[in-house]
């Protein structure tokens, strides 16, 4: 039996956070090139007023492992947000993929109707699965890997359309 918020999540976040991992060794080669410190890029911004690269990653990290819980009904892992250096925000990404990968696709039965609850401080954001997944979850999750992406790409990182999509393998 298929399960049809599973197939549209769980495969998308774990293509596109491999992806992501793939655009970091280019930009770990990309900076070892032009002989700087990766942290330089890990501690970049778009906009003063925007996350830094390394905080983008644990947020697109966040909203993979948050959104296949919450729709799978099962515990999420708490990340502590203390990376440092290129081997800890890529080792964020392999607990993230693992952690998903873990979650059976039978735990995503009936998730469409499923009721999302999300506390953040006093406020409170109730969704039906099918529509967190569409208008909550996954947009902040892109949004989170296109501005990862487009840090590196804005800092000379020799990334395009297809290291952004990624390959199925």
């Amino acid at each position: 039996m298929t399960y049809p918020i599973y197939d549209a999540s769980i495969p998308v976040f774990i293509r596109t956070l491999n992806a992501l991992d793939a655009c970091l060794d280019k930009a770990q080669l990309h900076a070892d090139n032009l002989k700087f410190d990766f942290d330089n890029l890990l501690n970049a911004r778009l906009a003063p007023d925007m996350f830094s690269l390394g905080r983008q990653i644990q947020i697109a990290c966040d909203f993979a492992k948050g959104v296949s819980a919450r729709l799978a009904d099962v515990d999420m892992p708490n990340f502590e947000d203390t990376e440092v250096g290129l081997a800890q925000y890529k080792e964020r990404i392999a607990k993230t993929i693992a952690f998903i990968q873990s979650i059976p696709a039978e735990k995503f039965a009936g998730a469409e109707s499923r009721e999302i609850i999300i506390m953040r401080k006093d406020t409170k954001r109730e969704y039906i699965g099918l529509a967190y997944l569409h208008h909550a979850g996954m947009p902040n999750f892109y949004f989170h890997i296109t501005t990862a992406y487009n840090v590196l790409r804005h800092n000379g990182v020799q990334i395009g359309k297809k290291d952004f999509i990624g390959t199925t393998a």
